[in-house]
């Protein structure tokens, strides 16, 4: 995942992303256009007595952000992580998604970050499957606001932005259980990635999407305060996603309701109808042609046509 243009965030005189650098030009960073990740500002500013964030690792790369933190909590031998902890890759060479999708991007091109997560006592395990989704609302909310561009929700992981009048996946979300006791969530979001970049054509970026502002540290600073606010709202309603306005504001900003979709599901099924709600288990209702309507808890879902449209988008 990538994005295009950072100039002015870098104070350094603007070049096509992957042009090479003058001739002996001074600097640690390979890319003037995407500069390192400031660890010890962002520790300042997130990780603070009281607060959800209790450490903030940085790392030049790494195979996957998730695979390494969940090896940190099962593999730690009496001296697992605590939570509220982050790790944050400037390049993730192994990146997976969900069933197992791999994706890689350039370096510094994006947010790369995972955060270990102990729901319990508070939340019962069977209302942990709000957490993708809680943290797709963080993602959305965080970005509109530090980006200026408006992000919308498709079920059950992917975080969409708008480039030239079309939706284009900017982010995705996995969650992973840790242990008995944890949950790893993993949040990777385009933010510098030129067209010639994309890895396919329904891919985007922030930069692509004419964000006010593609300098990573307030982006992550903003991503992160809008996950701790709406994961302690959560965890103090005991995982209620009603009681929490999670699941209001996520059908909110879902753009995969009120629209006809096909969801590919487990043991090579279909199902194609409009997706109409949002149940309390956070799965996506259909309502089927015959006039059934069924819940969707897992698969890949396809946006087929806009509410009221005549035709397949």
């Amino acid at each position: 995942m990538t994005s295009n243009d950072a100039r002015g965030n870098s104070g350094d005189e603007a070049r096509e992303p992957g042009a090479p650098r003058a001739e002996g030009a001074a600097s640690r960073w390979a890319d003037l256009e995407r500069p390192p990740l400031n660890a010890t500002t962002l520790r300042r500013a997130l990780v603070r007595p009281g607060g959800l964030w209790t450490a903030l690792d940085v790392v030049p790369s790494t195979g996957s952000t998730n695979a390494d933190l969940v090896a940190r909590v099962t593999r730690a031998a009496g001296g697992a992580p605590p939570e509220g902890a982050v790790l944050v890759a400037e390049e993730q060479t192994a990146g997976r998604g969900r069933l197992d999708r791999t994706w890689s991007a350039p370096p510094r091109s994006g947010l790369f970050f995972s955060v270990l997560l102990r729901p319990g006592p508070a939340v019962p395990p069977e209302r942990w499957g709000w957490l993708p989704l809680l943290a797709g609302v963080a993602a959305a909310t965080g970005l509109s606001r530090a980006a200026g561009v408006d992000t919308s929700l498709k079920w059950p992981n992917d975080l969409l932005v708008t480039v030239d009048g079309e939706e284009r996946k900017t982010g995705g979300i996995l969650a992973e259980r840790a242990g008995s006791d944890a949950v790893v969530l993993g949040i990777g979001i385009n933010v510098t990635l030129a067209a010639a970049e994309l890895p396919v054509p329904t891919a985007g970026s922030l930069a692509l999407a004419r964000a006010v502002c593609t300098d990573r540290d307030p982006l992550l600073r903003a991503v992160l305060r809008s996950l701790e606010q709406w994961y302690g709202d959560w965890r103090a309603a005991g995982g209620d996603p009603a009681v929490s306005n999670v699941q209001e504001a996520y059908a909110a900003g879902c753009a995969t309701l009120g629209r006809t979709v096909r969801a590919e599901l487990p043991g090579d099924r279909s199902l194609t109808g409009e997706a109409v709600a949002l149940d309390g288990d956070g799965r996506l209702v259909l309502a089927l042609p015959d006039g059934a309507r069924e819940a969707v808890g897992a698969g890949d879902v396809v946006h087929l046509r806009a509410a009221g449209a005549a035709g397949p988008e």
